[in-house]
């Protein structure tokens, strides 16, 4: 039996991924019709997340706070509400949300235009508009907006944070814009304050070294997040060197601001509103979409895997209102906080609400506390952010889909004119590159032997029929024709086009053949007997259907009749060649049965290449402990000896849903054959676990969570047990076989092959394959 929690805000929730009869209790009617009281159930992971995340928001609340211009104590009230209010009432049970670096530029925009109070007032207006867009149900539009240009949003207001905070970093003031900041920067450099670049370089310095201490010292450190250890450090070292600098000036709670009514241009007034809502919606509906891609990697069955987005933004606006109403930063969901409440363990709504009681707690007791903080510090802390906001990563994918120059256009209009009119104008451009696009086709007709070959290259449009027709008239009639398509769009117009010039060209006697670029046959024009599946989409749409004859036919027929039709004709020689010499594989590949790790195509392997061995969690019991089941043993047996494979490779994946049930305990008894099988793996957890073993890195990082960093040891572990087989053994001993680990990461397509030890800090190092090595033996370290 499995527990599933009524709605996302039931309190009862499972151990992540644990089933079974102890996972939940269900409530027998009590006598007498009397409701049970329901108690308040806080899980202990809940509890440490809550910490985790308040360690990182207290400083960055305050620096982000500094960042804008308002009071610091707005930052505290933002972290606050943002956690209790949106935590309770959003549709993302484990995003956090809070001041975010996103909001600094139009905030301070704003205070500098219209005053502190009047932006408080602004933001419970944007609260409200919030709420009204979450009634009209609008919210997964928002996501339609390119992320070349939500990038280049974050990118120029990064740009802006950083040039501002770099006066402060320096001792000085930072001016009203950006290309003022750049003009003043030579003489702030000259006149820079030697105490205030002393504590922004050592916070810094802890910021950028933190992550990167080695060894069991490291490990140690790490539970402490960076950001709140370099604001200490440079704190203690301020105040035990006497050094006289400018801190944090916390006022007394009775002096706090509220808001009052703005005074302005109405015109002026409701952009400012227009804005603070878009960009807070945006950001956290772009936030709440990216904590749910690591809910679904870390797995677990305790938390919802898609977030309600239109109670999502209900949740935010509601967090603006009470935010605004309280003096407080306007509220968004933030990524940086997101992502450590996940990966501490987080499990439902309970530790963002936590967060939020913490900060509470903090700024009504921890003000003297917070009055030694340098502003330096702060300003230092700010503009790393700021600096990081600028992905490189982004931009590599941005450059690869061909759009740089919207990114380029919304990271300079957002610098030079303000967030609003950058993201417009990113807007106008991202339409006229589409526009563009869908009227370059290139179409070209040529001479091939037996026929004519007519090659179209861009996106298929009604724009591009006249074209196409004239190029298909230039086949002669009879003749043999193949077209070859390279478009990732085809509208109705062409198609029918295509179809009509098929039919017509074939009645004459011709022959006409679909193909992609790769020369690869394709489905041909109405072949297909309803609208679902598109003639010439790739594999990635097999999962349509036919539903449009009665009786449900067997589900892999349309496949079987597809590879009959289109991949037997390629491979029946070599298949016939390898019916009459027998198999002979270079490779045995141990995989976990998971249905989206495609050995054939992660390996780029064809027929006869490799002697596949898939089980649940790629686990090889070792010789003795088969407990009955000996297919695996028999597996290695029969390859390592009788086919005499040269190599051995054991693959785990991203996500694997055996090991996140080893880390829940269902190994823990042999209720069941799954639960018996798991047992397997106990070496692997205890190996992770123990401190006498290295931990595992995947490309110069640790693992983003305890999945992935089981997932990895226990590679690592499978094949020490291969080396305890026999068979193995001896072909080890005589140098005649190799054993390989691979990680293959699900959601970015990327492979990692197991490449030896680290000698620095001894752990197991994976290393990311490059593009263009096409097998095993070429990659193997």
């Amino acid at each position: 039996m499995t527990c599933t929690p009524t709605s996302p805000d039931d309190t009862h929730h499972p151990v992540a991924g644990r089933t079974g009869p102890d996972s939940c209790h269900r409530p027998h009617s009590p006598p007498g019709g009397r409701t049970p009281r329901r108690r308040l159930r806080i899980d202990a992971a809940d509890l440490s997340a809550s910490v985790s995340v308040f360690l990182i928001a207290l400083p960055l609340s305050l620096g982000i706070a500094l960042a804008t211009g308002a009071p610091l104590q707005a930052g505290l009230v933002a972290a606050a509400v943002g956690g209790i209010v949106a935590g309770r009432l959003g549709g993302s049970p484990l995003q956090v949300s809070g001041p975010a670096a996103g909001l600094t530029v139009v905030t301070a925009e704003l205070i500098q235009h219209y005053g502190w109070r009047a932006t408080c007032a602004i933001t419970v207006a944007a609260g409200f508009c919030q709420l009204g867009l979450s009634a009209l149900r609008v919210a997964r539009s928002a996501l339609a907006v390119s992320p070349a240009i939500v990038h280049g949003m974050l990118a120029g207001i990064g740009v802006t944070i950083a040039l501002a905070q770099l006066h402060i970093v320096l001792g000085g003031t930072p001016d009203s814009s950006p290309v003022a900041n750049v003009l003043a920067l030579p003489g702030q450099l000259v006149a820079a304050r030697p105490t205030a670049l002393l504590i922004s370089g050592l916070t810094v310095a802890i910021l950028l070294a933190w992550p990167r201490i080695p060894g069991r010292t490291g490990r140690i450190l790490r539970t402490v997040p960076a950001a709140l250890a370099a604001v200490v450090t440079a704190a203690a070292v301020s105040v035990g060197a006497g050094l006289d600098i400018e801190r944090v000036d916390l006022p007394s709670w009775s002096a706090h601001a509220l808001p009052s009514l703005p005074d302005g241009p109405v015109l002026g007034l409701v952009a400012a509103v227009v804005t603070i809502t878009l960009v807070t919606s945006v950001q956290s509906l772009l936030s709440a979409v990216a904590v749910d891609k690591l809910v679904a990697a870390r797995g677990g069955n305790s938390v919802p895997l898609r977030s309600d987005l239109d109670r999502e933004l209900s949740g935010q606006g509601a967090a603006n209102i009470v935010s605004g109403a309280l003096g407080g930063l306007p509220v968004a969901g933030v990524a940086v906080r997101s992502t450590a409440n996940v990966s501490a363990g987080a499990v439902s709504r309970n530790s963002t609400m936590l967060h939020g009681l913490w900060v509470v707690v903090a700024a009504l007791l921890l003000v003297p506390a917070m009055d030694l903080i340098p502003l330096a510090a702060l300003a230092a802390l700010v503009a790393v952010v700021g600096v990081q906001m600028v992905s490189l990563t982004h931009l590599r994918n941005i450059r690869r889909n061909r759009e740089v120059l919207v990114y380029a256009a919304t990271v300079g209009s957002v610098v030079l004119t303000g967030v609003l009119e950058g993201v417009l104008i990113g807007i106008g451009v991202a339409v006229l590159v589409a526009l563009h696009r869908l009227t370059r086709t290139r179409i070209t007709v040529e001479e091939a032997p037996g026929g004519h070959r007519v090659r179209v290259r861009g996106q298929l449009t009604f724009l591009a029929v006249p074209r196409l027709s004239r190029a298909l008239g230039q086949v002669p009639p009879g003749g043999s024709c193949d077209v070859e398509l390279d478009s990732s769009f085809m509208d109705h117009a062409a198609y029918e086009a295509l179809r009509d010039w098929r039919t017509a060209h074939t009645a004459q006697g011709g022959a006409v053949q679909f193909t992609g670029r790769a020369g690869l046959r394709t489905s041909e024009p109405g072949s297909e007997p309803h609208g679902c599946c598109r003639p010439w989409t790739p594999w990635r749409n097999h999962r349509c259907e036919d539903r449009s004859h009665g009786p449900a036919i067997h589900p892999l027929a349309s496949g079987l009749s597809s590879f009959q039709r289109d991949t037997a004709p390629l491979v029946r020689d070599e298949l016939a060649r390898l019916a009459e010499e027998g198999q002979r594989p270079s490779h045995l590949f141990l995989t976990c049965a998971d249905s989206r790790l495609v050995t054939s195509m992660i390996t780029a392997s064809g027929p006869g290449d490799l002697f596949t061995v898939r089980n649940v969690g790629n686990l090889v019991p070792r010789p003795g402990e088969e407990r009955g089941d000996e297919s695996v043993a028999a597996a290695i047996e029969y390859a390592v000896d009788v086919l005499e494979v040269d190599s051995i490779t054991v693959c785990g994946h991203s996500g694997c849903g055996a090991m996140q049930a080893l880390l829940d305990g269902a190994a823990d008894d042999d209720s069941t054959p799954l639960r018996r099988w798991l047992r397997h793996g106990r070496p692997s957890l205890a190996r992770m676990r123990s401190r006498r073993h290295p931990w595992a890195r995947i490309a110069g990082r640790l693992p983003a969570d305890a999945v992935e960093q089981l997932c990895l040891t226990n590679v690592v572990q499978q094949l020490e047990h291969l080396r305890t087989h026999e068979a193995v053994a001896r072909r080890l001993a005589d140098g005649t076989l190799r054993l390989h680990g691979m990680y293959f990461h699900v959601g970015e397509a990327q492979a990692y092959l197991l490449t030896g030890t680290d000698e620095h800090r001894m752990d197991e190092v994976f290393t990311r394959v490059a593009p263009g090595p096409s097998s095993l033996e070429e990659v193997r370290a």
